[in-house]
């Protein structure tokens, strides 16, 4: 459902269209571990404010400025799984009442600086070096300027800000007043702010039900419309350097805050620290009091600590995370800074410290998409913390088990039996107002089922797949197995009235990647079972029990697999996307003028489906997701066949292309379809920054580099790696994690090194050979068809 929103078309058949007509926005700073800003350009406010977002998977803020601006801005503070909740018109049985998005609450950043009367703001004040750093090794934003006031005093003004990545519930800000040219008074306001409006809606959501002072600050209990949801937050406040001549509390409807009268001396810095406590709760069954004293509890954990402490537990945080993570490029400071940008982000958004979150398509830092998860979490953001943190694969997943109760209330409205799990969703309830959507695209639990399969033979945690993953296998499969029917001609069966992955071909029959991807659900839904007959016989036992699992669903799984219809000509080796697909209309997609981009803005709905034109692979991301099970020829032909029907309205869609392209020798086509995928967002070439980052094409570009460049393979018969590498870079490296050992790739445009950083010996297939790699690690020269060209 994710679109790109800009008059862009990828297409690498025709010599014309060789570089891709993306045009980059560029006006920030090259660096490898942060990103520079230099100078204010309130045109391009909105999307400075989601690249300089912070969040650490529980709460996020986007890089507003805290002190108030009066121009355009987005002020978005968010919390994963906090929620509300609008109605839907539904006429028909099976679609939805009622949608859940996430809602914008409280500006805990909060402030207000004053000098004689006059107030910061951006878009009204006159001021000079600005300069906002992001970075990547410390966790923080840094904002500065000088502000120049009317009666010609100057202040230099820095801003920092971090969420901490130790303490989920916890962020800061520093406040720094150096006066330049003058000794005197300035006020400061710091507080909490319920006001926000959450755009998307038009609307304000939250009202105060509770607020109290204490030490040095404020608390308040916030508490949704509609949902009921509640967020307590508190602050407490610390000054040093200055003299404070005064603190008065301010207590309005949705306010709490702390004015704060300063003397500050010429050449003398004040500074003004905050430490803020945030603490959500989504639960009916507690008490108002309940969450408020379990939010003062938690204030009172953090109670003593500065924010100094809080900043060098944030930089050995990330010193860590980089020690393992970093993806080095030597020769090429933009992908560098792209890559890293990409990881941090990654970290940012979801590292597992809270089991049950989801992955929301804008992360935390936007508000499009309404904060809602999607079938990428499995597919293209799995893959990076399974070779990055296993831990926060394992509690993506158990999202999915947390909300199985309701996805088997979603496959009873739609008259199946077994779970369906939603095409978008914040707390496992549909949330997608789109029947063709909602209702059509099943593929969500088959991606459910894929990354318990992935997850299995990465980490091998069996005992999560014994207890939590048999269930949801055993459901899922009970809904493809009373969604389906058999075809009255062909005898086979199949899925019929279905959208697969590629948007653009709605109400279809048999769509192949559905089709397979059942067939492949069925099939390991009953090894497992099968393995567990032998190795985890209770555990077998209590989810029979739990389930009421009968042999003959065994039975009728394994019938239904073996006489599933896939859509393939033996003549051509092409896999048909769904039926009658090769006989539908073609259109050139070269021909379509570039001022008609993105189609669903520019054409009439019911136009997009009626050509053999495809917004995103859908055969071509069965044969990525199961590489190993496609010769080469398979692979080629297939690719040959669908990559110029594609017209890449998802920008999720360029990284498989890539991928698959340079595993079948398309290689400069495979750095062109890379080229913009680590800086899609801080070069803003989508134009749509400003909603928010792309979170799961930034998990692709990951991807793209380790999968891509890489050649790894995660699915077949152990971890097998093929390196490549682009003319234009000197030596790349990334690290992953595996079987509990860190293992380093070095690729130059000689040779490749692969070793062992951290831990026991593993065993890797490189270049089809499978070698023991240890700590000392192996050289294999690199293959001169393995060097991309690069224009």
């Amino acid at each position: 459902m994710k679109t790109i929103q800009a008059a862009i078309r990828f297409s690498l058949r025709d010599e014309e269209r060789k570089r891709v007509a993306k045009i980059a926005d560029k006006y920030l700073q090259v660096d490898p571990w942060s990103v520079v800003e230099e100078g204010f350009d309130p045109e391009r406010n909105r999307v400075s404010e989601s690249i300089f977002a912070l969040g650490n998977e529980y709460m996020g803020v986007r890089g507003y400025p805290e002190e108030g601006y009066s121009g355009d801005t987005l002020l978005g503070s968010y919390f994963n799984g906090l929620y509300e909740e609008m109605p839907v018109q539904g006429h028909y049985r099976g679609t939805i009442r009622s949608l859940r998005f996430m809602v914008n609450a409280v500006d805990w950043l909060y402030t207000r600086i004053t000098v004689d009367g006059e107030q910061l703001d951006l878009a009204q004040s006159r001021f000079s070096g600005f300069r906002r750093v992001l970075d990547f090794r410390k966790g923080t934003v840094h904002r500065e300027l000088v502000w120049h006031l009317n009666d010609g005093k100057e202040l230099k003004v820095t801003f920092e800000r971090l969420v901490s990545m130790k303490r989920s519930h916890v962020g800061g800000q520093r406040i720094t007043l150096t006066p330049l040219n003058f000794s005197g008074t300035v006020q400061v306001r710091s507080g909490l702010d319920f006001a926000t409006l959450h755009e998307d809606q038009g609307r304000r959501f939250w009202a105060v039900i509770r607020q109290e002072r204490t030490l040095n600050g404020a608390a308040m209990l916030g508490k949704t419309a509609n949902t009921g949801n509640r967020l307590l937050s508190a602050y407490t406040l610390q000054v040093e350097g200055g003299i404070v001549l005064g603190s008065e509390p301010v207590e309005q409807e949705h306010l709490a805050g702390t004015d704060l009268t300063l003397h500050v001396e010429l050449g003398q810095t004040t500074i003004v620290d905050k430490v803020a406590v945030n603490a959500a709760n989504v639960s009916a069954e507690e008490s108002d009091s309940a969450v408020w004293d379990q939010g003062m509890a938690l204030l009172g954990q953090s109670d003593g600590i500065s924010y100094d402490e809080l900043r060098l537990e944030q930089a050995a945080y990330w010193e860590e995370i980089w020690r393992t993570s970093d993806i080095r490029i030597e020769g090429d400071p933009e992908n560098q800074q792209g890559i890293r940008f990409c990881i941090f982000q990654m970290y940012q958004t979801y590292h597992g410290d809270n089991p049950g979150f989801n992955i929301g398509a804008k992360g935390l830092t936007g508000e499009a998409y309404r904060g809602l998860a999607f079938w990428d979490t499995e597919t293209y953001c799995l893959p990076f913390y399974l070779f990055n943190n296993p831990k926060a694969a394992k509690s993506l997943l158990e999202f999915r088990y947390r909300s199985l109760d309701h996805a088997m209330e979603r496959a009873r409205e739609v008259d199946c039996e077994g779970a369906f799990y939603p095409i978008a969703t914040i707390d496992g309830t549909e949330s997608c107002d789109l029947w063709q959507h909602s209702n059509l695209q099943l593929h969500v639990g088959t991606a459910v089922a894929h990354g318990l399969w992935h997850y299995d033979r990465i980490v091998g945690d069996k005992p999560f797949l014994y207890e939590k993953g048999i269930e949801m296998l055993i459901q899922i499969s009970r809904f493809y197995a009373t969604r389906g029917q058999w075809g009255q001609k062909s005898g086979q069966y199949g899925y019929f009235g279905v959208m697969g992955p590629d948007e653009f071909q709605l109400m279809v029959n048999n769509n192949c990647y559905i089709n397979l991807m059942a067939k492949k659900l069925f099939e390991y839904t009953r090894s497992v079972v099968e393995e567990m007959k032998a190795a985890a016989p209770q555990e077998l036992e209590a989810v029979t029990a739990k389930t009421g699992l009968r042999e003959e669903e065994l039975d009728n799984w394994a019938h239904l697999a073996a006489n599933m219809k896939i859509l393939y000509d033996e003549e051509t080796g092409l896999y048909e996307e769904h039926d009658g697909f090769f006989d539908m209309p073609h259109i050139d997609i070269h021909s379509i003028p570039v001022t008609e981009f993105p189609l669903y803005s520019h054409w009439s709905y019911d136009r997009l489906y009626r050509y053999d034109m495809i917004k995103q692979p859908d055969v071509l991301m069965f044969m990525f997701l199961y590489n190993s099970e496609y010769s080469p020829e398979a692979k080629r032909a297939n690719y040959e066949y669908y990559e110029p029907r594609c017209i890449h309205e998802s920008s999720l869609s360029p990284s498989i292309h890539s991928i698959l392209a340079a595993e079948i020798g398309r290689r400069e086509e495979a750095y062109n379809f890379f080229e913009f995928a680590t800086r899609l967002d801080l070069d803003n070439y989508n134009r749509n920054t400003r909603e928010g980052l792309h979170t799961t094409s930034i998990a692709a570009a990951w991807m793209n580099i380790v999968y891509g460049f890489g050649g790894m393979r995660s699915d077949g018969d152990g971890l097998a790696l093929a390196p490549s590498i682009p003319q234009a870079w000197d030596e790349y490296s990334f690290n992953m994690t595996y079987q509990g050992s860190v293992v380093e790739v070095k690729v130059d445009q000689r040779q490749v090194h692969v070793r062992v950083t951290e831990g026991d010996s593993v065993r890797i297939q490189v270049y089809g050979e499978t070698t023991e790699i240890t700590n000392a690690g192996i050289q294999l020269p690199v293959p001169a068809a393995a060097v991309t060209a690069a224009e």
